[in-house]
């Protein structure tokens, strides 16, 4: 078994890094964005470097994040993770070393002792949050100053702390356990509706472990979810 969410990201990326890993779709906006095992990869290494090398943190540090199912919450989570934080998604408000919110918890966010705050809009094509709020800096525009390479100087264990207290060795096991009672199996192309399933238990790591695709959808139209189906060669359906 995979024992840490580092290596299960890896083990995705080495699989196929060309082929989508992530699909995203917000039916409310238009938004379609999709991340191959590749560009995932590079988005977590950003990530992981901006917390780093640009906050200056590592192991044993915490990160509050704050955000709904979201491709780029899907890369604060993984770079977070390989950054070997505590990530922590409430409840609040607690201290932590770095926080990311959205326009829709920047004030719940606020209540958070935090040293660097990140807020991003979740805007399509990544575009920047304007206005930014007070005391935040945009993580779209400061993520793309850092590289795209992460090399961890101390290597995530399964004992170390990943999500709300609980350790990598014990997240892994649930994820596996998760993928298995929804039906997730290696190759799927797995549709999730973020309403249903705001876990990223269940948007994100279950079909990770699994070896699956994701196409996670906001603000699902079940209008147009056959047709979704069918263009994005969907085998299992989250609704």
């Amino acid at each position: 078994m995979t024992e840490t969410i580092p290596a299960a990201l890896a083990a995705a990326v080495r699989r196929d890094p060309t082929t989508p890993l992530l699909t995203w779709y917000d039916d409310a906006t238009g938004d379609r964005t999709e991340l191959s095992g590749a560009t995932m990869d590079n988005w977590v290494a950003k990530t992981a470097n901006l917390l780093v090398d640009g906050a200056g943190l590592g192991p044993g540090d915490t990160a509050a994040v704050l955000l709904p199912p979201h491709w780029q919450t899907a890369a604060i989570l993984l770079g977070g993770w390989a950054a070997g934080l505590e990530l922590l998604t409430g409840p609040g408000p607690q201290p932590v070393d770095a926080l990311f919110a959205w326009p829709a918890t920047v004030e719940a966010a606020t209540a958070w002792p935090a040293g660097d705050r990140y807020a991003t809009g979740l805007l399509p094509l990544a575009m920047p949050l304007r206005p930014l709020p007070p005391g935040f800096v945009d993580y779209t525009v400061e993520v793309r100053g850092h590289g795209d390479r992460f090399v961890a100087s101390q290597p995530v264990t399964a004992e170390d702390a990943a999500l709300d207290g609980t350790d990598h060795g014990t997240i892994s096991a649930a994820a596996d356990a998760r993928a298995q009672e929804l039906g997730i199996t290696p190759g799927a192309r797995v549709l999730i509706d973020a309403g249903t399933h705001p876990d990223p238990a269940d948007w994100l790591l279950a079909p990770l472990y699994a070896g699956a695709s994701i196409v996670l959808c906001a603000n699902l139209d079940r209008a147009a979810l056959d047709k979704r189906v069918a263009s994005e060669n969907v085998t299992l359906t989250l609704g």
